[in-house]
């Protein structure tokens, strides 16, 4: 009962409509209620009505949750205001449309620039998991990185759509508060932004021992969730639909069979799991992995250099120092 009303006041805090004091009162009034019910219920001197009252308010808002539905035409925030769009795939050739390419002064100062791009899949090189923190060791945001023999790199990331002034919330993400979308950016973009602008903690692992079919197997996945939410918009959900287990629902499909494990939820520490799938780097200690997969320090000295995907991944185990491929 105690967690029933808990999820009750979320939906409350989170989806009820109107002004904030409604919510406060609604909360105050459920809060009320509920302690009362759970605390003669635990007495076993609650009567028909208070424990009738609180399962009718249940079922009412498990059909609400239910019945909430994703969209896809709000006033979205500028970086996640357009959709990626697969315009044409071959089983070779792909152009994308809406790859973004922000440039980034402050996180509301910036330059937008959504682009169509143009990949050759049978020059996919590599792909680098990309972990950032930026609420301790436990919680960090993944992406992961493609590299093409001509140099340009990538990046695929799941991330909420919020709308115009909103934020994130992890708790809000339990009670379908947002929307997600997949976006696809620059590294000068969304690696950069994050290391540089916001004060986050970027490390790249480079993903070893997939074949060259895994590697564009890999790539084609996202092209496909892309699709899907293209057509289709969904929530964001924090603990079954988020950043760290898109990356294991596409891995699945070329590796079937991976275990699931709590580093999934935990997501800072994905890149142990990683190496324990001897996915990471062979022949390197976990703490070099790490310490040398810190690029933090490199992005902010990169700057606007345009050799800043080279300039970042020197000294990164795996990279072939030259041309940081």
């Amino acid at each position: 009962m105690l967690v029933a009303a808990l999820w009750v006041a979320g939906m409350l805090a989170y989806q009820l409509p109107g002004p904030g004091w409604v919510r406060g009162v609604a909360l105050v009034a459920w809060g009320v209620f509920a302690l009362i019910t759970i605390l003669a219920v635990a007495r076993a001197r609650a009567g028909r009505w208070p424990g009738a009252l609180f399962a009718a308010v249940l079922v009412a808002t498990g059909l609400w949750w239910l019945l909430l539905s994703p969209r896809q035409d709000r006033e979205w925030a500028d970086d996640v205001a357009q959709r990626l769009k697969v315009v044409s795939f071959d089983g070779q050739h792909v152009v994308l449309d809406n790859v973004r390419n922000f440039t980034w002064r402050t996180d509301d100062d910036h330059d937008v620039r959504w682009e169509r791009r143009e990949y050759d899949l049978d020059q996919l090189r590599s792909a680098d998991l990309v972990l950032s923190y930026w609420m301790g060791p436990m919680i960090a945001h993944t992406l992961v990185s493609f590299g093409f023999e001509d140099g340009r790199q990538l990046v695929f990331s799941l991330e909420i759509r919020k709308e115009r002034g909103e934020s994130f919330s992890a708790l809000g993400g339990f009670f379908r508060k947002f929307e997600m979308t997949l976006v696809a950016a620059e590294e000068t973009d969304i690696v950069k932004v994050r290391s540089n602008v916001r004060g986050e903690d970027v490390y790249l692992y480079r993903l070893k021992g997939m074949t060259r079919e895994q590697l564009k197997g890999l790539f084609v996945s996202y092209l496909g969730e892309a699709r899907k939410l293209d057509a289709t918009p969904a929530f964001y959900n924090t603990l079954t639909s988020n950043c760290t287990t898109i990356v294991y629902e596409l891995a699945k499909q070329i590796a079937p069979g991976l275990p699931l494990d709590y580093r999934l939820l935990v997501s800072g520490y994905f890149a142990e799991y990683a190496r324990d799938l001897g996915v990471l780097t062979p022949g390197v200690d976990f703490a070099t992995l790490k310490a040398r997969g810190r690029i933090t320090d490199r992005a902010r000295a990169a700057g606007d250099d345009p050799a800043f995907s080279r300039l970042i991944r020197v000294g990164m185990p795996g990279v072939e120092p030259e041309t940081g491929r």
